[in-house]
């Protein structure tokens, strides 16, 4: 079985060598079962920085999930986030960013879409990633405008040269 056929295996790997390099995020539905965060933190979109450099003492990464104690607001608290529920893994170091679309909430989406201009996407077999990429990328124009935008012109520095 591919790391594409098997969705957990590759974010484990992918999680276990962005932390080798250093601190990395990972991007969560808190909302799935088997979540454990503080309540006030159950949310479609919760990111959190692991990192071997915290120095856990209890960071573990099996085939469930990821199991870790952190500290939110100055106190210690036990996650726990199984592979279902993350859906990005983003490295501090290399700057690295992994998705997978099939399992980012549909509000995530949408919200995503609407600060981009952009129709929502739709959910499929096939990961969109193309099209993910686009609304990461940045603002698209809108199809149904008639201006067009042109640059500013190009100013002439005021300075010449003097022989």
């Amino acid at each position: 079985m591919t790391s594409m056929e098997n969705p957990t295996d590759e974010k484990k790997q992918r999680l276990l060598g962005s932390l080798e390099l250093g601190m990395t995020m990972v991007h969560l539905d808190a909302r799935k079962p088997g979540v454990i965060v503080p309540n006030d933190l159950k949310k479609a979109h919760l990111a959190l920085n692991l990192s071997y450099r915290f120095d856990p003492p209890d960071l573990a990464i099996s085939d469930w999930g990821v199991r870790s104690t952190l500290t939110f607001s100055g106190k210690r608290f036990t996650v726990g986030l199984p592979w279902s529920s993350i859906y990005g893994i983003s490295s501090h170091v290399s700057g690295e960013f992994w998705m997978y679309p099939n399992d980012i909430p549909k509000e995530v989406l949408e919200s995503a879409a609407e600060r981009h201009h952009v129709a929502p996407l739709s959910r499929s077999k096939e990961p969109e990633i193309a099209l993910l990429e686009e609304v990461a990328a940045g603002p698209l124009e809108d199809a149904g405008t008639d201006h067009e935008e042109k640059p500013p012109p190009v100013k002439r520095g005021h300075l010449r040269v003097v022989k």
